[in-house]
């Protein structure tokens, strides 16, 4: 039984006093007991003190495994098993910055991500739920494949196991990458800033190829993601029927009509730009790279602004990997700044963000029959959202996580 002074209701936007929540064996939420409820007499109580309590945290945009991205690292520059260790540590520090669950959107490396949520569900190492896309579906050359490599050095099937050419092929991979354990699909539509040799604004899968991701993954019964920074590459995948647009950097008007009409998601990295200027200027990064961040951070902020007064459904999601892992929660200010409400901001966390992944029946509220994944603060979100950033204890499956 875990006591809670102050609860919140992030469904109704309210503070709950004195609440205790009853877990089951199974770590879900079996009831609510308010301040004159008896509770059962075998109840084992744990304290969360004084702190201010709001449900487990969701990024929908994360990539855990391998190397924190940069303007050099092309997916090659570690081994499998470096990989899969780096995957440990990345899910334990996302799971002490407060979010305990994730939808991960991709690996250079095929399935290693599989593999990461296998050992967190079995108890082996601690870290978040997870949803897995396996591997990036790309273009040869496109902005999910291993780039800027010299001609004659020999890439590991592995690494290219996304590559796909025409629509068939499209269908045989995603068939191929939900066998092998992944629940979400990820396209890579247009370039990325990151990966050398590519341009945000270009289209690199076109419509038959998205038609034939979405076709098939919808019969399997998954969702697809579409990486889209570029103003034609967003319409296409979100008439092609993509559940989110990933990024949108350069979204017009146009295109945030569109994401209304059709109930598109929205999950943009607004924090990226930052690191990247930032980390860019101290590391050297080339100046393709930085020209590139240079055209979409800003055009990314206006574009979610508009987003946001449009009543777009936004959820929450960050591009970890490309910043370092732990640091999930700066985007909060950055989605209050540009637009949000903190219990806006809260919600694409929580309740947004499960309705995004179909997991609104486990996570995203604390709730009889959801998980009992809470994050205990030292202060009122909703007053100083910042607050977010240094969690005072988090919990999953009402067992206090041990990173």
């Amino acid at each position: 039984m875990l006591r809670i002074a102050h609860l919140l209701d992030v469904e109704a936007g309210e503070w709950l006093a004195e609440r205790r929540l009853l877990v089951d064996r199974d770590g879900r939420i079996e009831s609510i007991l308010g301040p004159d409820d008896n509770a059962p007499t075998d109840a084992r109580p744990i304290d969360t003190g004084d702190g201010w309590v709001i449900p487990g945290l969701i990024d929908c945009h994360t990539h855990l495994v391998g190397e924190v991205q940069s303007a050099a690292a092309t997916g090659a520059t570690a081994s499998e098993a470096e990989d899969a260790m780096l995957g440990v540590r990345h899910a334990r520090e996302t799971l002490a910055a407060g979010f305990t669950t994730v939808r991960d959107v991709g690996t250079f490396r095929a399935f290693v991500d599989v593999a990461l949520r296998d050992a967190i569900d079995a108890g082996w190492t601690p870290g978040p739920r997870m949803q897995c896309a396996g591997a990036m579906i790309t273009c040869s050359g496109g902005g999910g494949d291993v780039t800027g490599l010299a001609r004659d050095i020999v890439v590991p099937d592995s690494l290219r196991f996304g590559v796909v050419r025409t629509p068939d092929e499209m269908r045989d991979k995603v068939r191929a990458l939900v066998g092998g354990g992944a629940t979400v699909i990820k396209l890579i539509v247009t370039g990325a800033v990151l990966t050398p040799g590519t341009r945000p604004s270009v289209v690199e899968l076109d419509t038959p190829m998205i038609e034939a991701a979405v076709q098939t993954a919808g019969r399997l019964g998954v969702h697809v993601a579409a990486h889209a920074h570029g103003t034609e590459g967003i319409k296409l995948a979100i008439r092609a029927g993509a559940r989110s647009i990933e990024h949108a950097s350069l979204i017009d008007d146009e295109g945030i009509a569109l994401l209304v009409e059709h109930g598109t998601w929205l999950v943009a990295d607004i924090y990226d730009g930052d690191w990247i200027a930032e980390e860019g200027l101290r590391a050297g990064w080339p100046a393709e790279t930085m020209a590139k961040n240079d055209a979409t951070t800003q055009a990314q902020r206006d574009g979610f602004r508009k987003a946001v007064d449009a009543g777009v459904r936004i959820a929450f999601g960050t591009d970890s990997g490309v910043y370092p892992h732990g640091r999930n929660a700066i985007q909060f200010g950055y989605q209050v700044r540009h637009g949000q409400s903190p219990l806006a901001a809260i919600r694409s966390a929580t309740t947004s963000a499960a309705a995004l992944m179909d997991w609104s029946d486990r996570v995203g509220s604390l709730a009889p029959g959801r998980f009992a994944d809470l994050v205990v603060l030292s202060a009122d979100p909703l007053a100083d959202i910042e607050v977010l950033r240094q969690p005072s204890a988090v919990f999953r499956s009402g067992v206090r996580a041990a990173v």
